[in-house]
């Protein structure tokens, strides 16, 4: 199977363009349109952006989400909680847009912090609300101090199992709610955290980062009232390889470990790289947002930070894992195919769920079946797709 994309982009969209792609995905709420209402509001606030540089989109989104935000605001003080929850709620969607794909400009990383804050006061109001949790990380010097945790626990279920999850570039741990309330309702507990070099995270994407995840897998194994010792994994996009490394890292620690759109060699190859640089499965800004993550400065950087990640290379592909399941689309041209083929071909048997669409299969059935297979795993029912 090829390993680069048959029909890539070559120049980034036109503001018309990215608006008709923004009005396609809010038809068919998938991310990141899903952040906002499927509605004439939700369509006139895509008609309306005004430009695609971080001043103005940041403004833009940011200036929308100060006002949904005080209206927030206002109807909790006057003990409308329904009302309070879904306009945080709508707030955070609206700051979640203008820090996307990544806070490359002082506007969206403001955009970026009043999101966290709307997002957390949203879940005052939900069954099972947040707990924000910081976990004391032993980092390097440049390196932060602490890996932020989001902790919902399922009501009324003693000593719950544990899925903890993460999201690609883009996608922090804000936006993990519906595979969250999908878990929850199955009596599982969730722990939601931002990928490497993404949102809080104390480390950029470096080739040993997986020290973030193993950080937060201590925490979930020293709590009482959780089932820790063996838990579910699942990553995102990006974060489907991480997934993956620490499933061949510490599989007696993993019950069941979820790579949903990720690669493990091939996407990190520079033809790949070259390639993929504007896939029809992203709006805008992918190589920045990439960069970002890995704390490259420039094109040099991104393409050899890229090649140091690979799987294959580091030598793990071969070793034991635990189980594994593999999800992704079946014309993914963010990230290859390919690297499903290649974990297919080494090591433990894994599971393989394909999907119709481009990257990560995002279609009606595809979470759904992610969830059914981490319950049957982290519930013991270990079960095949």
């Amino acid at each position: 199977m090829s390993t680069t994309p048959t029909d890539p982009r070559d120049r980034p969209r036109t503001l018309p363009e990215a608006r008709e792609w923004m009005a396609s995905r809010l038809a068919a709420r998938t991310h990141p349109m899903n952040a906002l209402p499927a509605n004439d509001a939700g369509r006139a606030w895509i008609d309306g952006v005004p430009g695609l540089d971080g001043r103005t989109w940041g403004g833009y989104w940011g200036a929308l989400g100060d006002g949904v935000l005080a209206q927030a605001e206002a109807a909790e003080a006057a003990g409308d909680a329904a009302g309070a929850m879904a306009l945080y709620q709508q707030a955070s969607g609206l700051y979640f847009m203008g820090r996307f794909p990544c806070p490359n400009h002082p506007a969206k990383e403001r955009c970026a912090v009043a999101e966290r804050r709307a997002y957390l006061a949203a879940s005052r109001f939900w069954r099972e609300p947040i707990a924000r949790v910081e976990v004391p990380f032993d980092g390097r010097p440049e390196e932060g101090r602490c890996v932020v945790l989001l902790v919902r626990r399922p009501a009324g279920v003693e000593r719950p199992p544990v899925v903890l999850m993460w999201g690609g570039v883009d996608a922090c741990k804000e936006q993990m709610t519906a595979a969250c309330d999908a878990l929850l309702a199955r009596g599982i507990a969730t722990v939601a955290m931002d990928n490497a070099g993404t949102g809080e995270s104390p480390v950029r994407g470096v080739p040993d980062a997986e020290r973030t995840f193993l950080a937060a897998m201590d925490w979930i194994a020293a709590q009482a009232d959780l089932k820790g010792a063996a838990i579910g994994l699942l990553g995102r996009s990006f974060g489907g390889y991480w997934a993956t490394k620490l499933a061949h890292l510490v599989p007696d620690r993993i019950a069941g470990a979820v790579n949903w759109g990720g690669g493990v060699h091939d996407m990190f190859q520079p033809a790949w790289v070259q390639a993929s640089r504007h896939p029809d499965s992203y709006l805008m800004e992918l190589v920045e947002t990439r960069q970002r993550m890995l704390g490259a400065t420039n094109d040099a950087e991104y393409v050899a930070g890229f090649g140091r990640l690979s799987l294959l290379d580091q030598g793990l592909l071969d070793r034991p894992s635990a189980p594994l399941l593999l999800v992704n689309g079946k014309e993914d041209r963010q990230c290859p195919v390919s690297d499903i083929h290649r974990l297919l071909d080494h090591g433990t048997p894994k599971s393989v769920r394909m999907f119709p669409g481009g990257h990560m299969g995002l279609t009606p059935q595809t979470l759904p079946t992610i969830v059914d297979w981490l319950a049957a795993q982290v519930q013991g029912r270990g079960v095949s797709v």
